[in-house]
């Protein structure tokens, strides 16, 4: 079957399913594999509980109903690039190592204000969530947003490839996956695949002002620079930074409910896309004060004895220095921080939790440290898991402190809120 075959029956049956747990009636399963699993054995049982078709890749399970091709993962990526072609909007492109989901959901909380807008779901960014994400675009969206996300060098080339973004930004480029990157030289080249692509399609780039290796990574022909410097195309002063981030763009105030002063590039790049689709200041306020961040990304939590900074969505060596150079600055008695080990930064991953450590030690703030990455590295407040730390909780006495909460998802701190 060709992949414009395919298509038809896609345009017949437009739901996609990858997981034969949460089949939906009369969609098509795509039976993905991977190190511990195998699609493949579960098709049959996915059609009979609803699906119409099952995109296989192992005749072994070629019944009624199966359409067998030779790689189930890239006949996605190529049904998913097939509808893109057919989609005439404009497609904005997100990567960066940090921000990258929060600027997202800013940039779709703002276009929505006025168009009927798709933004990619959750964390859907890599070579499958990609594929779905694209696959989920239908003929009544004005506009999308799709996040890219990457582990590797090569993989934002083929993610444009797929997406074809008409605009883009890179929110920055820090030290993230270095063990699958190699080296912060290999995160950059990986991220800046998104603005060769923008390049040699010579579209808009938004790009930060005040960060020097994007103004120089982009092309000055093509782009418009958001940020404080009067040279910046697009302008916001920083207004306030606690409890929560407020901006000021020419005359509108915009109070946010983000937390560090990190939180400004993410407030800003959005809002100066939202200007460059044409949304009023007036949308742009409303819709960034309207935003509330979930999933364990930078809420502030309230409990009966602590006030609470929970950021433990994710973590590696430049968002934690951020936030923790952040809430250095904050003016509150009896701060508190427990970190998590950061995850995936191979032969660094000694050095970067020094610095971490370090930087704690400068700062004076009594911390926890929670992950084997500290072991050998400090001798002091040191658990190996989330779940040692709560049986131990109660011997640090923690009331009316304002606590940071910050680290890998794997470590799971966020279990840690209901006994502070």
């Amino acid at each position: 079957m060709t992949i414009s075959e395919l298509y038809k029956t896609y345009q017949e049956f437009p739901v996609i399913c990858t997981d034969s747990r949460n089949i939906q009636k009369d969609s098509i399963f795509f039976a993905l594999k991977g190190e511990n699993f195998n699609g493949n054995k579960f098709a049959n049982q996915a059609i009979k509980d609803g699906c119409k078709h099952a995109i296989i890749d192992d005749k072994e399970y070629n019944e009624t109903n199966c359409i067998l091709v030779n790689d189930v993962k890239s006949t996605l990526q190529e049904l998913a690039e097939f509808h893109r072609n057919k989609i005439n909007i404009p497609v904005i492109g997100i990567t960066g190592t940090n921000g990258k989901t929060t600027t997202k959901e800013l940039i779709n909380s703002i276009l929505s204000s006025e168009y009927n807008c798709y933004s990619t779901k959750g964390n859907l960014n890599n070579q499958i969530g990609l594929p779905l994400s694209i696959l989920e675009i239908d003929k009544d969206h004005e506009i999308a947003i799709i996040e890219m996300g990457a582990s590797e060098i090569g993989e934002i080339k083929n993610l444009c490839r797929i997406a074809k973004p008409t605009s883009g930004l890179i929110t920055n480029i820090g030290k993230a996956h270095l063990e699958g990157f190699g080296s912060f030289e290999g995160v950059m080249k990986a991220k800046t695949e998104l603005y060769h692509y923008l390049q040699e399609k010579n579209v808009m780039q938004f790009v930060n002002r005040n960060d020097d290796l994007l103004i120089l990574k982009s092309n000055e022909k093509k782009r418009i620079t958001y940020g404080k410097e009067s040279n910046s195309d697009f302008i916001a002063t920083l207004t306030s930074s606690f409890p929560f981030i407020s901006v000021k763009i020419k005359d509108t105030e915009i109070n946010s409910n983000l937390i560090g002063e990190f939180q400004y590039d993410n407030i800003v790049a959005a809002s100066c896309i939202g200007d460059f689709y044409n949304i009023s200041y007036k949308n742009i306020k409303k819709s960034i004060e309207e935003y509330i961040p979930k999933n364990n990304r930078t809420e502030l939590i309230e409990t009966e004895n602590n006030n609470i900074i929970l950021d433990a969505y994710n973590a590696n060596p430049s968002s934690m220095e951020s936030m923790i150079e952040s809430f250095i600055k904050l003016d509150k008695p009896n701060k508190m921080c427990i970190l998590g080990e950061m995850r995936e930064l191979g032969k660094y991953s000694k050095d970067e939790h020094q610095k971490l450590i370090n930087q704690i030690k400068i700062s004076g703030i009594e911390s926890i440290f929670v992950g084997e990455e500290f072991l050998n590295l400090t001798n002091k407040n040191i658990y190996l898991e989330t779940l040692e730390l709560i049986d131990n909780i109660t011997r640090y006495n923690l009331k009316k402190r304002t606590i940071l909460i910050k680290g890998s998802r794997g470590i799971k701190l966020e279990n840690l809120v209901k006994h502070l």
